[in-house]
């Protein structure tokens, strides 16, 4: 992917910032498998489904929306993928109110302030022997209007993702949080990897950035936002899925504790639970296991650790009238003598 350099288009004149440094363009991806691959080693263990997904986002130069409930690694693909490619991570958090100047740019007013300082006490010379206002005016005009340019522009996760000459990763987290008239503004940027800045113009990509926005479906997201994206939904991991990611979180766990911790919240989540344990929990859990010196689950340990895994009282009563029967299931899928 050729560099492109960052430009300012306005209706007058285009304006080119040529100070930004060489930059390479992020690591080709030739292939799926080089996605899985990359994505491994950087301590995440993705479905085919997620490689072919990145590896179509990188090549399309289309967004991600990530979709699926919290904790299976929605906001870890970003992490991980910025970390393989060596790209500088953007996290943009979004919440209910969130708006143009939190997200994109806002004024430095102190430097306006100095500079109007600065203006006002110059003012005598740069008009010098002006006759008449007309002719002052004219004079005034000769020199550029900096009041409104880059000098004075600060910057926000989205203009920064743009602006990056090498690219970046740009994680746009919970955007099912955000109000439907900021879901509306992002609209430009999936589209053209551009914003509109009235006072600038246009302002494209330096290099296109890898986009993920991750939902957890807190509220439909609109159509316009949809068509824009590729679609991924991460939803829980089967067994042995699980216990892979599990493996490369938590390095060392024996085979036996992690085959009985496996069983044991693969159970737990077909309960009928208010919110049923996350991958993320899991991982807690089994560093808690660690922790505690145990290879092999039994009643009391569960019910003393089971908050770990199960975050509102009615699940852990729930999940505590059968802590029998799914630890004794538990070890016996994991070859453990009950």
């Amino acid at each position: 992917m050729a560099r492109m350099r960052l430009t300012y288009c306005t209706v007058a004149e285009p304006y080119v910032n040529d100070a930004l440094p060489p930059a390479s363009p992020p690591a080709a991806l030739t292939s799926i498998e080089e996605v899985e691959h990359g994505l491994r080693a950087a301590g995440y263990i993705p479905s085919r489904q997620i490689a072919t997904a990145v590896y179509l986002a990188h090549h399309l130069q289309k967004p991600i929306l990530v979709e699926g409930p919290a904790g299976v690694g929605k906001t870890e693909l970003a992490k991980s993928v910025a970390a393989w490619l060596e790209l500088p991570l953007i996290r943009m958090q979004c919440y209910e109110g969130l708006d143009e100047a939190k997200a994109l740019y806002e004024w430095k007013y102190g430097k306006q302030l100095l500079y109007t300082q600065i203006l006002k006490d110059k003012i005598g010379s740069v008009i010098g022997d002006a006759d008449g206002l007309g002719e002052a005016l004219n004079k005034l005009h000769e020199f550029g209007d900096i009041f409104f340019s880059e000098h004075f522009l600060e910057p926000r996760p989205l203009l920064r993702a743009l602006q990056h000459p090498a690219g970046a990763v740009l994680l746009i987290d919970e955007v099912d949080k955000s109000d439907q008239e900021f879901e509306a503004f992002l609209l430009e940027i999936l589209s053209d990897y551009q914003v509109t800045i009235p006072e600038l113009g246009s302002i494209v990509a330096a290099t296109p950035p890898i986009v993920l926005l991750t939902s957890n479906s807190t509220r439909d997201l609109g159509d316009a936002l949809k068509r824009r994206c590729l679609h991924l939904h991460i939803g829980f991991p089967d067994e042995r899925l699980e216990a892979q990611i599990i493996q490369s979180r938590v390095p060392g766990i024996e085979a036996k504790l992690l085959r009985q911790l496996v069983s044991f919240v693969q159970q737990v989540r077909a309960l009928d639970l208010k919110k049923v344990p996350s991958v993320s929990e899991t991982i807690d859990w089994a560093k808690v296991m660690i922790l505690l010196h145990t290879s092999v689950l039994n009643v009391d340990l569960v019910r003393d650790t089971l908050n770990v895994l199960l975050k509102f009282e009615a699940d852990i009563e729930i999940a505590g009238k059968q802590l029998a029967t799914l630890t004794h299931k538990a070890r016996l899928d994991a070859g453990v003598e009950a």
